[in-house]
């Protein structure tokens, strides 16, 4: 845990849990559903859904929603598989949207 205070923590929009560190962003040039999303090599606190096949704009994808486990807002997505192989780096990533994470430096 002292590690996570002296890290930028991302937190949940809606409720301010903790959801990632700023040192496990890989890139913040990724599009979400609703705009910019962040790519993360961990999330903390949140629920995987139902994994499902879903065509993205660099391709066929099988991704899970992934949920704040406090009060259950979807953050972005988790990929599960890259179909292609210039792809095959986002597995077992994150996509968490910018506007559903807030940043704090503690």
């Amino acid at each position: 845990m002292e590690n996570l205070i002296e890290s930028r923590l991302y937190f949940c929009f809606n409720c301010r849990n903790h959801v990632a560190l700023h040192d496990d962003v890989i890139s913040k040039a990724f599009q979400g559903r609703s705009g910019r999303g962040f790519l993360f090599s961990h999330a903390m606190n949140v629920r995987v859904g139902p994994k499902e096949d879903k065509e993205l704009i660099t391709g066929l994808h099988t991704i899970a929603d992934v949920s704040c486990c406090d009060c259950n807002q979807v953050l972005g997505w988790k990929y599960e598989r890259a179909y292609e192989e210039n792809q095959k780096y986002k597995e077992g990533k994150y996509i968490l949207e910018k506007s559903k994470i807030v940043r704090e430096n503690l």
